[in-house]
């Protein structure tokens, strides 16, 4: 076989570079993509681990509470516990520093440096070269690490000599100037270390921590001691505990939906170029197959002919695989350079990780590129295996199989119906991955019984015309053949067709969702805090607020009819899920036109407080209509300070895209009076007729700037315009990634074509040559063979643009509510998809002509003297 491989096999890919090195490039391609999704991920999350370990450091448990912080008694409590041995009391907040002119997001840590080094070392702060050694324990002190140093524009080393470097830092109404008296080894975004004793004095926390790291006597049992403290009299009902590892796990939960649709479609590339290594090699083994018929009348036997062409596929998958991991590995670099790991999702915002190359994803995905290669080379091998040697070597050729696989076909088709109404596995939808590979399977294994029901009915309207009928006829009898040339397109095009339906979906669900949310003309935000980050610490909306007196004065200015008025807070009901989102809004004109519900509103029942909650609650934690939510109930009685908390009963599901693991919506007057909190997130102006946004802003700035302790900074101000440009490129960014997966599709799926086209009309040389001594000229023979080319992807057209609405319904109404826990409306862009579809035909009869011009040259009459 090695000698055949060296020899027969060689000389092949000698006389075609091109053609074996275009489906090197299909697998190189597919194996590439889904390998650097891989690598970015992966980096993306081991960097985001890292960071949380040397922030959170290793305790045993952690204590937290469902919303905000929790009284410091708490700690007092834990420090006598018997089967503690250490506990270490911490403040965290985001806040925002001066850079300059800019303000830039700080993460705020305080901590006790006493007991830091058993727990966190990475947070221990490192007084810098001729500073106060005891700084660390003095109020107006801070200490930074890397990122935050570069986001303040310090030098990366401090620079000693006596000189001093301050900083200004905000979190609430007041501006503090602290100190810079040395740095912190914790990796990840620009943090900020001091006292906890300080932090909670110049930031409003004095007798509130935001967390508690233990650490546990050996031999103590988890569960145990948790039960224990929280059945006790006196524990607060919001405080809960959690593993050391839960912020890294929430991040992981909150992306994997995403990293695995990212790579399931980054290996359609894959899937595609498997169709074009059975293009080259159906080619291959259609020019050879005289020379194999020679080899086995020579002896070799059929299945070693079958293992010869297997190990050629075997040749093409292993170089495609090796190079595609080489290419994979210089994307990852460059999109994590580039791109900092996020891909357009937003989950690891702010995260600059290192490549974290993985010799086991290698493996893996390099194996599935020569799998797809062999796959791919399995059909030719099979033809190779079944050539008769009489006949071949007499140009005949071998007569079609005109298979009836058309039960197979429903068969599969029926049970990718089956698989679409499978729950997910672990929150990613398996089945449903299945059910789309069931679906294109069986529609490509049923195209020779769809080319026999279209043809057979048009064939009668094309008797009396020479030329279309030749081109229709042998489609109808060879539609085995066909059926084949067209698999790679029917392939590429159902999977681009599905994706810009989904995509098309998306776009107009979120158009038609930010119509319902943003109905104001401006927006203004509290800007006392940078957003929340992935680990379910507070969001900037928990501290940064307007006071009532500043809303009230908004709605005096000239220019503006009313106000809307709206506060977020986080609400860390599970441990092991990302914290959820508490919005309560003003909801006077009913839920109906506030929010944009899935389904009629319930009545509220009397005593009980209505909430609205998004469709993620309801899968992931069970707030079905018409139920009460308890969770809810107990984190919102602790705010309270009640004995007894309210019950809050579920009058309805809203979508929203914003926050993919739940939001509750509430009436402002019922958090009002729950909380006895005034103060709101943000307020949201409708101007007057003919009122200038600009002017209105001025006027804002210039309140905010009035305020006690404010600034014209401390406001963000957007228009209803801007936000919905910005929401739009954020989606249009996240999605791009698809485009180039389809184009990559179709092309490969054209060149299969081509490569079929080819394989055929060399096939049929001498077919040519007898036309050509009936009188036909080369034009007529090549209209033909473009007449051919048309009815083959007319036809693939149809199947793939039949396929990809199907693969669409399952995407849309299947993947996305499985995978993000939202719903979407099924939008179908006919003019662009018949657009594509037009595109693909008119391609494909451009290749088949190309195709046939090589085969219908002036020897092609020559061809006939073999046989005589």
């Amino acid at each position: 076989m090695r000698a055949l491989l060296t020899t027969f096999s060689w000389q092949e890919l000698r006389h075609h570079p091109w053609r074996n090195a275009a489906a090197v490039l299909a697998v190189m391609l597919g194996v590439a993509l889904a390998f650097s999704v891989q690598l970015i991920n992966a980096s993306a999350l081991d960097e985001f681990a890292s960071a949380v370990r040397s922030v959170n450091g290793q305790p045993d448990l952690e204590v937290r509470a469902v919303q905000g912080g929790f009284d410091e008694a708490v700690f007092a409590r834990l420090a006598r516990h018997p089967q503690v041995t250490l506990a270490s009391p911490v403040v965290e907040f985001q806040g925002l520093a001066l850079a300059g002119e800019r303000q830039v997001p700080m993460r705020v840590i305080g901590v006790d440096a006493l007991v830091l080094p058993a727990i966190a070392p990475a947070l221990m702060p490192q007084a810098a070269a001729g500073a106060d050694r005891f700084a660390l324990f003095a109020p107006g002190h801070v200490f930074l690490n890397t990122a935050a140093r570069t986001a303040l524009g310090l030098p990366a080393q401090a620079p000693g000599g006596g000189v001093v470097e301050t900083m200004q830092l905000r979190s609430g109404d007041a501006w503090q100037r602290l100190e810079v008296s040395g740095h912190v080894a914790a990796s990840g975004s620009a943090l900020a270390v001091m006292d906890v004793a300080a932090a909670q004095e110049l930031f409003g926390q004095v007798g509130r921590l935001s967390r508690i790291d233990l650490r546990l006597a050996p031999g103590t049992d988890r569960a145990a001691f948790m039960a224990s403290l929280q059945q006790s009299p006196g524990w607060p009902a919001g405080v809960q505990f959690a593993e050391p590892g839960d912020a890294a796990e929430r991040v992981s939960n909150l992306s994997r939906a995403y990293r695995v649709n990212l790579t399931v479609l980054a290996l359609v590339a894959l899937f595609t170029g498997a169709f074009l290594v059975f293009s080259v090699l159906a080619l291959s083994v259609a020019k050879r197959a005289q020379q194999f018929a020679l080899l086995g009348v020579l002896g070799l036997t059929p299945r070693e002919r079958l293992r010869l062409v297997l190990a050629e596929s075997l040749v093409l998958g292993l170089i495609g695989s090796t190079a595609g991991l080489v290419l994979g590995t210089a994307l990852a670099v460059f999109a994590l350079q580039v791109l900092g790991g996020d891909l357009g999702g937003g989950y690891f915002e702010g995260v600059a990780p290192k490549l974290h190359w993985s010799s086991g994803a290698a493996a893996l995905y390099g194996g599935l590129g020569v799998v797809a290669a062999l796959v791919g080379g399995w059909w030719p091998a099979r033809a190779a295996q079944a050539l008769p040697e009489a006949q071949t070597l007499k140009g005949l050729g071998a007569a079609p199989a005109q298979g009836n696989s058309h039960w197979l076909a429903l068969g599969l088709i029926a049970l990718g119906a089956v698989l679409a109404n499978v729950p997910a596995i672990g929150g990613i939808p398996v089945a449903a991955y299945l059910s789309v590979a069931c679906l294109l399977v069986g529609g490509i294994t049923a195209l020779p019984w769809l080319i026999a029901l279209l043809y057979d009915r048009i064939a009668p309207v094309f008797a009396q015309r020479v030329l279309p009928m030749l081109a229709i006829e042998r489609a109808r009898r060879m539609r085995g053949t066909a059926a084949v040339a067209v698999s790679g397109v029917v392939a590429s095009l159902s999977l681009a067709v599905a994706l810009t339906v989904m995509v098309a979906s998306f776009r107009d669900s979120v158009t038609h969702w930010l119509d319902v949310v943003l109905p104001a003309d401006l927006y203004l935000r509290a800007t006392a805090g940078g957003r929340g980050s992935n680990a379910g610490n507070s969001s900037s909306t928990d501290t940064a607020t307007f006071p009532p007196a500043f809303v009230q004065a908004l709605a005096q200015l000239p220019g503006v009819a009313r106000t809307g008025t709206l506060r977020t807070k986080t609400l860390q009901l599970d441990a092991t899920r990302p914290a959820v989102t508490l919005i309560a809004r003003s909801l006077e004109g009913g839920a109906t036109q506030s929010l944009p519900l899935v389904g009629a509103a319930l009545p509220v029942p009397e005593g009980q407080v209505g909430i609205y909650v998004s469709e993620p609650m309801v899968e992931l934690y069970g707030a079905k209509p018409g139920t009460a939510f308890a969770p809810l109930s107990a984190a919102m009685g602790v705010a309270a300070g009640t004995k007894k908390p309210p019950v809050f009963f579920v009058a309805g599901v809203w979508r929203d895209y914003a926050r993919q693991f739940g939001a509750v919506t509430m009436d402002a007057r019922d958090f009002e009076r729950i909380t006895g909190e005034r103060n709101v997130s943000d307020v949201a102006l409708w101007l007057a007729p003919g009122t200038s946004e600009g002017a209105v802003q001025t006027q804002v700035r210039a309140l905010a700037a009035r305020q006690e302790g404010g600034s014209a900074e401390s406001v963000e101000i957007a228009s209803v315009g801007q936000i919905r440009a910005t929401s739009l490129r954020i989606f249009d960014r996240s999605f791009a990634v698809t485009y180039w997966l389809q184009a990559v599709a179709i092309a490969i799926g054209l060149f299969g074509i081509a490569a079929s086209f080819s394989a055929q009309v060399l096939a049929r040389r001498k077919e040519f040559g007898l036309l050509a001594h009936l009188g036909f000229t080369r034009r007529q023979v090549l209209a033909i063979v473009a007449g051919e080319g048309a009815a083959w992807t007319a036809i693939g057209a149809v199947a793939g643009l039949l396929l990809g609405l199907a693969v669409s319904v399952v995407l849309v109404k299947v993947v996305n509510p499985q995978s993000f826990h939202w719903s979407m409306d099924l939008l179908v862009p006919w003019v662009r998809l018949l657009a594509l579809c037009a595109a693909v035909v008119a391609a494909g009869t451009f290749t088949a002509w190309m195709a046939g011009r090589a085969a219908a040259g002036k020897d092609v009459v020559l061809a006939v003297k073999e046989d005589w």
